[in-house]
């Protein structure tokens, strides 16, 4: 007899957010599949803090940017917990300019693979085993890099090829709302710049002057970068308090987007 216990699967969950999300849900109850694949040296870290929930958790080791290795991955979570109800598809590969300066054709679709098509994959793969469970939830994971680009004081941040990626995902978010009706709920985090995601604890950022840190921070209406704490916490609300929302696209930028157009004052009267 299958569990009543609900499980996620989170991708993406050797460090940073990924991680956050993943204990969280951990903490909150939930049995947890979390995947990793490359930052060997944050590996051994992330065992031993999802260890402390013993088999109620299970790390699982695979290169999401093979197609052939999706479907194998997903039946293992689903045949090892009996169910799976939330998937949060937090998979990305984010180039920089200021990293990798002008594209190559692999940085190009290694950033393709993992931003967009891994997502696909893997949301087909889970969508039978989704539709089994009463109130499934899917949490998208995009960039307002696909509305901005490569322009203002993210230019330096965001490539071409990321920011067409990140729109793309809206788009999926849209199709697979649709998809998995009525009882598959499917929304999007739209992220800012973010500790460990183009923000502090990245190379990139410790690549940028002083000034670029600060101009991107200044354009910025809550005047700082995001935390993984401010993640967790939509994705908690999207989850639990959340059971009519389904397509939709919460920009979590603390007004990035908004920041470049300044208020006017109203003129005197004529």
């Amino acid at each position: 007899m299958a569990s009543t216990e609900r499980v996620a699967l989170v991708l993406g969950a050797v460090k940073g957010i990924g991680k956050g999300i993943g204990l969280a849900l951990a903490e909150d109850g939930l049995r947890v599949a979390s995947t990793y694949y490359d930052w060997e040296a944050d590996i051994p870290e992330m065992k031993k803090d999802f260890a402390r929930f013993g088999d109620r958790c299970l790390a699982l080791k695979v290169d999401l940017c093979d197609t052939r290795a999706v479907g194998p991955v997903v039946r293992r979570v689903a045949g090892h917990f009996g169910r799976l109800d939330i998937l949060i598809n937090n998979i990305e590969r984010g180039g920089w300019p200021v990293v990798h300066g002008p594209y190559e054709r692999d940085q190009w679709d290694l950033e393709m693979a993992t931003t967009l098509r891994a997502k696909q994959w893997v949301f087909e793969a889970a969508l039978p085993y989704l539709k089994q469970s009463d109130d499934a939830c899917v949490i998208n994971f995009s960039s307002i890099a696909g509305m901005v680009g490569r322009s203002g004081p993210a230019s330096m941040v965001f490539n071409e090829g990321y920011a067409a990626a990140s729109r793309g995902v809206s788009l999926l978010t849209e199709t697979w709302a649709r998809l998995g009706a009525p009882n598959v709920r499917v929304n999007e985090i739209m992220l800012g710049f973010f500790e460990t995601r183009h923000g502090p604890r990245t190379r990139g950022w410790g690549l940028l002057t002083d000034d670029q840190k600060q101009a991107i921070i200044d354009h910025t209406l809550t005047g700082r970068t995001g935390r993984v704490e401010d993640v967790v916490r939509a994705v908690r609300y999207i989850i639990k308090d959340a059971p009519f929302m389904t397509g939709s696209v919460i920009r979590l930028d603390g007004g990035y987007v908004l920041g470049g157009a300044p208020v006017s004052p109203m003129p005197p009267p004529d």
